[in-house]
């Protein structure tokens, strides 16, 4: 349970995910927190600013919403929309 709360995924080797505890959207800022180990708000505020100044938070947010998997699943929602074109 601890490895799993330091973003590890049981081998030893931390795992980009996003977070479910203490997320406000999709957990994507929270999982950059945990495996960068960086508080969560700076996270955000980098998101709020990049919005700000070049609108670029809300484009990069949402890319990352669809590339990085959810922390109880394998894959991403990329990886399943592609499995599904596939099938």
């Amino acid at each position: 349970m601890i490895t799993h709360m330091n973003g590890n995924n049981g081998s030893g080797t931390k795992r980009l995910v996003r977070i479910r505890q203490g997320r406000m959207v999709a957990g994507v800022c929270t999982g950059l927190g945990r495996y960068f180990g960086v508080d969560v708000n700076l996270v955000r505020l980098a998101f709020g600013v990049l919005t700000v100044f070049y609108g670029l938070g809300i484009l990069g947010y949402l890319i990352a919403w669809v590339i990085l998997p959810d922390e109880d699943e394998d894959g991403s929602i990329l990886e399943s929309i592609i499995n599904k074109r596939r099938s």
